[in-house]
């Protein structure tokens, strides 16, 4: 199953360009919005499993937004691909990978113009995302999958300046700037992937491929994570989890690459579908 968000409605994918109105086809039960849907997520995939029928809604990518807008919380992993703490001049994590923030204010939707800071080094991270549809506390792993409704696409854009910069530093503020987490297109359920826990992932930066990994590489797949946070937080549902990148990012090369006013940034995921950023200079 694809749910995708149309202009804050949540939309049942029958094609990529059209869908069921959900609101509309439940007769009110779920919807309008995807918040509604995630906090009764186990009734609406009941409801949707009976394959229900409404008039298609026909859409177009511009009208699409994050597949889940209104996280109570967006946590997010760096150095969880061996090959990406390799390059970023760490060793792989021996427990749980660093783990922050990126504040609900930069979350954007899949095709979205990003403004670049005058002052910043912006970087690219393609991530799978995780959504969660169901309260999480202390779930054990193999448990962990049940309290995923699904994953989508996500860029995790880094300032790097204002990351790295000391005494200590800031990730959650470096990866915050507006539009800095854009998600989709869609959310996909884990039955919908012909292997929810490999997939591969990528990016390029004007037609010129930067990453390409699959996420079997993960040193802590998904069900891990959600097991090992939800043993000092609680995970809510619509909740996101951006899971770590692999390598190829921007600050890792020789010489160091980052994004430039103009260049257009694809990413993409295998079952889930891609991404579209263009990028301008902030305005003073």
């Amino acid at each position: 199953m694809k749910l995708a968000n149309v202009d804050g409605r949540a939309v049942l994918l029958t094609a990529d360009d059209k869908g069921i109105d959900v609101e509309t086809a439940s007769g009110g039960k779920f919807g309008p919005g995807l918040a509604s849907v995630y906090e009764n997520w186990d009734g609406f995939r009941a409801w949707a499993a009976q394959s229900p029928a409404g008039p298609d809604t026909a859409f177009t990518r511009a009208q699409l937004g994050p597949p889940s807008p209104s996280p109570r919380q967006i946590v997010a992993i760096g150095l969880n691909y061996d090959t990406h703490a390799f390059e970023s001049g760490f060793a792989a994590p021996d427990g749980l990978p660093p783990t922050f923030t990126k504040f609900v204010s930069a979350l954007a939707g899949p095709d979205v113009e990003v403004a670049l800071p005058a002052d910043g080094d912006v970087d690219w991270e393609v991530e799978l995302v995780a959504v969660i549809g169901r309260t999480v506390t202390r779930v054990t792993e193999s448990e962990a999958w049940d309290h995923v409704a699904g994953v989508t696409i996500g860029q995790d854009l880094s300032e790097r300046i204002s990351q790295l910069a000391g005494p200590a530093p800031q990730f959650s503020l470096g990866k915050s700037f507006p539009n800095f987490a854009p998600t989709g297109p869609w959310l996909v359920t884990p039955d919908d992937l012909a292997d929810r826990d490999d997939l591969a992932l990528g990016c390029a930066v004007d037609g010129e491929t930067m990453q390409d990994g699959r996420t079997r590489e993960l040193i802590f797949p998904v069900a891990r994570l959600v097991s090992e946070l939800s043993r000092t937080i609680t995970l809510y549902p619509g909740d996101l989890i951006f899971t770590g990148t692999p390598a190829g990012v921007g600050l890792g090369r020789t010489p160091k690459r980052f994004l430039q006013a103009g260049e257009r940034l694809v990413s993409w995921i295998e079952g889930i579908g891609e991404m579209r950023q263009s990028f301008v200079l902030e305005e003073d």
